[in-house]
């Protein structure tokens, strides 16, 4: 089969590999028929993930078809259409038993890491993948839901959901603010009124992400270079700062900006993935009673969200810009690369 294949800091390549076959009983091989590329992938080309070793199949978010189920899977056949979920989960380890699948005990890849695919084994950016724990790391898709939907809820829109409004503890009639609009602030924008928040602002650099965000549901927009960044958003609460404050990039100065725009008693909620250290400050920040949260996402709501997505209620098909082939795999991530200049939010790739 033919994979993308990384060949250490800066190298990829699609390639020919062996098929990947049935290691335990609980595996299923799956056909990738709709595949994509996160910004998790770009960190690893930049090698800011040194546990990806060269020679490892790239990809987290896929949609397919089961090709063979080992001898232990019963809930789940050959022929059957899935989402596979960029979260490993045993299903009856400590942590699965409790919903922590991010954090999930099975001995695949390493015990206590649930992000396993692209990862610490052959990922979803290829012909066929092999799928540990099938039956809690597959979810069989109903009639109505397309594969450009169905790939986004391999991982950004749980993991805006899950980490951005869950753990920002939004509530009814709440104003949130969304640190960057890329496609995970996009999913937390979307997402954001499942818990009630009556306004959500968008912050972003881009104002073509800016324009998106209104369609996901963002009420107000404020492009963040602007000299009066913070007046904008503070306007909208009366001076008072916004319920929840969402970090959606993953650098300090947006982390900051989420800090400077919670109010006191309120809540941010760390969604990028950060390269860098930070500085806290808690000599400033202890007295302002807020609350900070950050994680991996478990990708327990995806059921959820699936039921969500099929009756109409999540745009998920929107996030969709840019839709590719297999054999213009190199060419996709040239794309989604460029994401500033070609306006990319999640590139398609398909059989």
């Amino acid at each position: 089969m033919k994979a993308l294949v990384y060949g250490g800091p800066g190298e990829k390549s699609w390639q020919e590999v062996p098929d990947p076959v049935i290691e335990q009983p609980t595996d299923a091989i799956v056909r990738v028929d709709t595949t994509t590329i996160c910004g998790t992938d770009l960190h690893i080309l930049k090698g800011d993930v040194p546990a990806v070793q060269p020679g490892r199949i790239l990809g987290h978010e896929g949609v397919g078809t089961i090709t063979e189920a080992g001898p232990s899977v019963t809930g789940l056949k050959a022929g059957d259409r899935v989402i596979i979920s960029c979260i490993k989960s045993c299903g009856h380890c400590a942590n699965c038993r409790t919903g922590l699948y991010s954090h999930c005990l099975g001995d695949e890849g390493a015990s206590g890491i649930g992000w396993v695919f692209g990862h610490l084994i052959n990922g979803t950016q290829a012909e066929y993948v092999r799928v540990p724990y099938a039956e809690n790391s597959l979810h069989r898709l109903p009639e109505g839901v397309g594969d450009e939907q169905a790939v986004m809820l391999s991982d950004i829109l749980p993991t805006g959901f899950e980490i951005g409004v869950l753990y920002g503890r939004v509530k009814p009639g709440d104003t949130v603010a969304v640190v960057g609009a890329g496609p995970v602030g996009l999913a937390a924008i979307a997402t954001a009124g499942l818990c009630g928040a009556a306004t959500v602002v968008a912050l972003d650099l881009d104002a073509n992400r800016l324009e998106r965000a209104r369609e996901f549901g963002a009420t107000d927009t404020v492009v963040s270079s602007a000299a009066d960044w913070k007046e904008q958003v503070l306007a909208l609460t009366d001076g008072a700062g916004v319920d929840v404050a969402i970090e959606a990039v993953g650098i300090p100065q947006t982390f900051d900006m989420a800090l400077n725009l919670v109010r006191p008693g309120g809540n941010v909620a760390n969604v990028g993935v950060h390269g860098k250290p930070v500085q806290l400050h808690l000599e400033d920040l202890w007295i302002r009673n807020i609350n900070i949260s950050m994680g991996l996402v478990n990708a327990n709501t995806t059921p959820m969200l699936l039921r969500l997505v099929a009756q109409g209620k999540i745009p998920a098909e929107k996030f969709a810009t840019h839709r590719f082939s297999f054999d213009q795999m190199m060419d996709a991530y040239d794309t989604f690369a460029r994401a500033a200049e070609t306006n990319a939010l999640k590139v398609v790739i398909t059989r």
